[in-house]
C-alpha cells in the first residue's frame, strides 16, 4: 500500500513535472510540425497517470531485494505483469530471467534490458519501506539485502513501458521485447541467458539492444553519450596457499595471511608503474577470507579481486601483473610449486560503448519533452561496468545498443549536497542510495520515447 503522504508527494511532483514538460512541448510544437508533439503528450499521460501503480511496484520491490540468481519473486511479479498486458513470456532463462515478446506487424526488432538483483548491503536510508530483509548467499553466510543500485527502478520502468507500448500499438510497428536479467552485480546474468540458448528458445535476436541506469543526477535529466561509457570488469579470485600452524610458532610454518597482505599493497603498484597514467584502470580487492581463530594460522587465503579497463592490452597487463606477484610471493616464502597460488577468473567483461547513430536517434526524441539543458550528450566515460552488452557481442548481427543513464536524485537533494562540495548525494552501492519517487513515472516516460524513436522509421 502506498502512505497517504508518498500519494501527496507523487502527485505534487507529477503535476509540477507534467506542467514544466507541456509546457515546454507546447513551444517546440509550434516549431515542428511533424505530429510527434501530440505522441510525447500522450506518453506522459499514460507514465503519470499510472504513477501511482507504478510507485507501489517500486517500493514493493525494493521492500524484498533479491541476490543474483535468486530474483524468483522479482522474476514472478514481471511475468504476471507481462502476461496481463499480452506478452508471450518465456521464464527461467540463465535460472531465473525472463523475456517478454509482443509482435506488431513487421518493423526492426527492439530489445528493452532491465537488471533484477540486488546488493548484500545493510539499508541506511530510514525509508518507510526501507528493506530489512536477510538473504542466504551461495555459500550458505546470511547477509542483509538491498536495492542499492537502483535495480528495483529499473525493473519498475520496463513494466511502465511495456504497458503504454500496448497503449500506443497503433504508433509503431516491429517486435518489441522485454528482457528481465538476473546477477548483473556478479557479472555473469547475460553471459547465462545467452548460454542457455536464450535465441534458440525463441527470442528473436535485436537489431537495436536497449538499456536504462538510475544514476544520482535530479530528476529530470537523462545522461545519453555516444562512444565508451563504461569500464570493462573481470571478477577473479586468488586463492594463496600455506602451512598452517600454531599461532605461537609462525616459523614453523608458511603464512598464507601475511602472502595475501602483501600481494594487497603490491598489486597496487601494477596500476601505479606498470601501466600508463593517462589509461583509466582499478584494482580492487574487495573480499579477504581466511582462518577460523585467533591463534590459528590457516592453510590457506582467499582475495576476492575486480579489475576495471578499457582496453584488452591493459586487462592483459593487469592479469599477467597479478600473476607475477602471486608467483613472486610465492617464490620469496619458498613454497613448492604445489603450493603456488591459483587464480580463477570468473567472468568475462565488456566496456559499453554506445552506438553513435543510435544514441543521436533516441537524442532527438528526448529533444520533444525535455529542454537542451536537461539532456546530457558529452560527459567522461565511468570506471563502473555492466554486462549489458555480453546480450549481443557475439551475435552474427553487429552489435547496436544505447546505454541510457536517468536522473533519480530529488532536486533539491541534489543542490544541498553541491552546495555541501559533493558530486552526488549518494551514489551506487551505499547503504543510503535513494531514487526519488518522481523518477518512476518520468523514467518510465524516457523508456517509452526511445522506444517509439527506434520504432521510427
Amino acid at each position: 500500500m502506498i502512505q497517504k503522504w508518498t500519494k501527496k508527494l507523487v502527485i505534487f511532483l507529477t503535476l509540477i513535472f507534467f506542467i514544466t514538460a507541456d509546457g515546454f512541448a507546447q513551444s517546440k510544437k509550434s516549431k515542428a510540425s511533424n505530429g510527434s508533439t501530440v505522441d510525447d503528450t500522450k506518453v506522459r499521460q499514460f507514465a503519470y497517470m499510472d504513477s501511482l501503480r507504478l510507485v507501489s511496484i517500486f517500493q514493493d520491490l525494493h521492500l524484498h531485494p533479491q541476490l543474483a540468481f535468486m530474483e524468483t519473486r522479482t522474476g514472478a511479479i514481471i511475468t504476471k505483469e507481462l502476461k496481463a498486458l499480452g506478452y508471450k513470456v518465456i521464464n527461467d532463462i540463465g535460472k531465473t530471467g525472463v523475456i517478454g515478446i509482443l509482435q506488431n506487424g513487421v518493423g526492426p526488432t527492439v530489445m528493452y534490458r532491465a537488471d533484477m538483483d540486488a546488493l548484500p548491503i545493510k539499508e541506511t536510508t530510514g525509508l518507510s519501506y526501507a528493506s530489512i530483509d536477510i538473504a542466504k548467499k551461495m555459500d550458505g553466510t546470511e547477509v542483509p539485502v538491498m536495492h542499492a543500485c537502483g535495480h528495483d527502478a529499473h525493473v519498475t520502468w520496463m513494466l511502465g513501458v511495456a504497458k503504454i507500448m500496448v497503449a500506443m500499438k497503433s504508433q509503431w510497428k516491429g517486435t518489441l521485447v522485454f528482457l528481465a536479467q538476473p546477477a548483473e552485480e556478479l557479472g555473469m546474468g547475460a553471459d547465462a541467458m545467452v548460454n542457455d540458448k536464450m535465441y534458440e528458445r525463441g527470442v528473436p535476436l535485436p537489431d537495436y539492444l536497449f538499456g536504462m541506469h538510475t544514476k544520482p543526477l535530479p530528476v529530470g535529466v537523462v545522461e545519453n553519450v555516444a562512444g565508451t561509457r563504461m569500464a570493462g570488469a573481470n571478477q577473479i579470485d586468488v586463492t594463496f596457499y600455506g602451512i598452517g600452524g600454531h599461532g605461537s610458532t609462525p616459523h614453523l610454518t608458511k603464512d598464507p595471511v601475511i602472502m595475501a597482505a602483501t600481494a594487497i599493497l603490491s598489486y597496487q603498484t601494477i596500476v601505479n608503474r606498470s601501466i600508463s597514467t593517462q589509461s583509466p584502470h582499478v584494482i580492487t580487492v574487495g573480499s579477504v577470507v581466511a582462518g577460523t581463530a585467533n591463534n590459528i594460522i590457516p592453510g590457506s587465503a582467499l582475495l576476492k579481486l575486480n579489475i576495471r579497463w578499457f582496453t584488452e592490452a591493459d586487462r592483459m597487463l593487469m592479469i599477467n601483473g597479478i600473476n607475477r606477484v602471486d608467483s613472486s610471493i610465492a617464490f620469496a616464502n619458498n613454497l613448492p610449486g604445489e603450493l603456488y597460488p591459483t587464480m580463477l577468473i570468473k567472468t568475462a567483461g565488456h566496456p559499453v560503448s554506445n552506438d553513435t547513430a543510435m544514441v543521436n536517434k533516441i537524442n532527438s526524441s528526448f529533444r520533444n519533452f525535455l529542454p537542451p539543458q536537461n539532456i546530457i550528450s558529452s560527459s567522461l566515460p565511468i570506471m563502473a561496468s555492466e554486462d549489458f552488452p555480453r546480450l549481443i557481442v557475439n551475435s552474427k548481427k553487429d552489435p547496436v545498443y544505447d546505454f541510457v543513464f536517468v536522473g533519480i536524485a530529488n532536486p533539491g537533494v541534489y543542490l544541498k549536497a553541491a552546495k555541501e562540495g559533493k558530486e552526488f548525494p549518494s551514489y551506487y552501492h551505499t547503504p543510503n542510495y535513494t531514487v526519488d519517487l518522481s523518477a518512476i513515472p518520468f523514467g518510465t516516460v524516457v523508456g517509452t520515447e526511445a522506444l517509439l524513436e527506434l520504432f521510427r522509421k
